[in-house]
This record gives structure tokens, C-alpha cells and sequence, in this order.
């Protein structure tokens, strides 16, 4: 089979597109042909050598996909030849074919775009976990979402506004900020403008996966209200003074989207929770960028250039 791989870390001249043996498949596993890869930030840092990889040799990149099963093991029940499935936590995706633990399978429901499922797997059931999980916003409330044109800032300020929460948000240009205006933001600034001030202790719950501005996050929280803190894209977090939160009563939650995806049946539960946004039309996104798999190190370069706005998909 073809794959894109890689023997030493590095930039994105390391990557090798060329023929690999076939995975061979168990009584409990899913032998899935691709249709479409997700390339996220974590498979850079991977590609660096600053965050955890399966070990292969040579290394093979990428966690996420969706394609159709061609064979399954003697235990599997639930499958069946010819579905198609999603996975977002499954190693060695970068490839025309991958092994995918039964437990880690999705199914599509009939008539979902593979292209659009594909578009939203990692980022749509993180999205999920820190609205339904971590926030719990009701009706009514106000809520920042910083880098809310991002892949799970889109989803995210979808699901909160469709839920009838007041999102705002801010993000770095003025294409990303009609972006976020036009999926149903009530207000989104761009990071250069003067307007912290005015909403200083406005919020109900701010949604941080920067890092960098966490301090900035606790500024504009009431009393009483919560940062949900996800990632550290913009760099790791200030120190916080801990007394501090304690005497305006406010809170730091945190959570990791692997504690809550721990079964088949969480991930079915909440695939088909995040799947009926779109599936009733109270969800768009912006439409993904396909690179062939053959043209990885170009995806990698377009997505370390900071300029995509959606999705990055592979296809083998």
C-alpha cells in the first residue's frame, strides 16, 4: 500500500510518500481502505518529535480518518464489509489502508457527507465534550470563544448559539471575523483592537484554548463564572494566582476529550449527538482543503503557515 511516512524527525522535509506492507488484520479489528485523512496540529508536532508517536518503523503519522471497511475480523459483530466508518483516535492513518479497533469505530449515518464527517471528527467531538461536558452554558448566558473561526472554535460557537447561548469571540482578521458574524456570533473582535476593557468580568464562561491569554480569560469573567482551559495553541499559560480566583469565586475547568471517549458506546453516543447539528442544519463550516496524500509536505507547510480557515484533509 501507499503511505506518507517518515524515518527522522524534522520539518516537513522528512516526509516520504512510497509503498508500505499492508497492516494484517486481527479478530477484532476493522481493515478500513481511506477515503479521507484529517491533518491536525498535533501530527506537526509529531513530525518534530515534540509530542507522543506510535512507534513504527518507518513512522507513520495522522490519527484521524474516514474510509470503507474491506474486511473484518472473526469477533466483529456490529460491521460489516462495506461500511463506512469515522475514527479519530486510531495510529498509522497517514495510509491507503488502516487497522481500526472495533471500540474505536464510528459509523456514519446514511446520507452525512463523508467529506464533511471528515471535516469534523477530532474538532467536532472536542467541540461537543466542552460544551455538553465542561460548560454547560444555559440559555441566555454570554460566552467568549477565543480563536472562534478556528476548527473547533467554528463548531464550537455553533453548538452554543444553536443551544441559545450569547457567543462572542475574537480572532485575528477580518475574514476569519465575518466568518464567525455569519455562523452566528453576536459580537467578534479582532485581536488588535481596543475592546478587553468594556467586557471585563462580562462573562458567564470563556472558552481558552490559546493559553497564552488565560489571564485575559479569568479578566473577563464575572464572579462566579468559569474559563473552560482546552490547549495552549498561542503558547503555555501565565502563572495563576489561585487566592485570587478563590476570593471572586471563579473557576478553572479543565478536560481532556480521551477521559470522556472511553467506549463505543460514549463514542456512539456522542457522535450521533454532534452529527444531528448538522444533520438539522444548524451547522455550518467552512469548506476543507484537499491535498493528495502524495502532496503531504504541502499540507504540512500550509497548515504551519497559519492561512487555512478550515479543515485539511489528505487524500490517498
Amino acid at each position: 500500500m501507499k503511505a506518507l511516512y517518515f524515518e527522522n524527525f524534522g520539518d516537513s522535509s522528512v516526509l516520504t510518500y512510497g509503498e508500505l506492507p499492508a497492516p494484517i488484520i486481527g479478530d477484532d479489528d476493522l481493515l478500513v481502505k481511506m477515503t479521507l485523512i484529517g491533518l491536525n496540529y498535533a501530527d506537526i508536532y509529531r513530525r518534530k518529535g515534540e509530542y507522543h508517536i506510535e512507534k513504527h518503523l518507518p513512522y507513520i503519522n495522522g490519527y484521524e480518518g474516514v474510509g470503507t471497511i474491506i474486511a473484518c475480523g472473526s469477533n466483529v459483530k456490529q460491521f460489516r464489509k462495506g461500511d463506512d466508518i469515522l475514527f479519530v483516535d486510531v495510529p498509522f492513518a497517514n495510509a491507503e489502508q488502516v487497522l481500526v479497533p472495533v471500540e474505536n469505530a464510528i459509523k456514519i449515518p446514511a446520507g452525512l457527507d463523508k467529506k464533511l464527517v471528515a471535516s469534523i471528527g477530532l474538532q467536532g467531538l472536542t467541540a461537543d465534550f466542552l460544551a455538553h461536558d465542561l460548560g454547560k452554558n444555559q440559555p441566555g448566558e454570554n460566552v467568549f470563544v477565543h480563536g472562534i473561526s478556528g476548527g473547533v472554535g467554528q463548531i464550537l460557537s455553533q453548538i452554543l448559539s444553536a443551544d441559545g447561548i450569547n457567543v462572542y469571540g475574537a480572532t485575528s482578521t477580518v475574514e476569519k471575523q465575518q466568518l464567525a458574524l455569519a455562523q452566528g456570533a453576536e459580537k467578534v473582535f479582532l485581536r488588535n483592537s481596543e475592546w478587553e476593557k468594556e467586557y471585563t468580568s462580562f462573562f458567564d464562561t470563556v472558552y481558552d484554548g490559546i493559553g497564552s491569554t488565560l489571564a485575559d480569560s479569568i479578566s473577563f469573567i464575572k464572579n462566579r463564572g468559569k474559563v473552560v482551559f482546552f490547549g495552549m495553541a498561542g503558547g503555555n499559560p501565565p502563572e495563576i494566582d489561585f487566592i485570587r480566583l478563590l476570593s471572586q469565586s471563579k473557576s478553572i475547568l479543565t478536560g481532556d476529550l480521551w477521559d470522556y471517549l472511553t467506549s463505543s458506546n460514549e463514542r456512539e453516543f456522542r457522535s450521533k449527538r454532534l452529527f444531528s447539528y448538522f444533520q438539522d442544519g444548524k451547522i455550518q463550516i467552512s469548506e476543507p482543503t484537499v491535498f493528495p496524500l502524495a502532496q503531504g509536505k504541502k499540507a504540512h507547510d500550509f497548515l504551519e503557515s497559519g492561512k487555512s480557515m478550515g479543515k485539511i484533509l489528505l487524500e490517498p
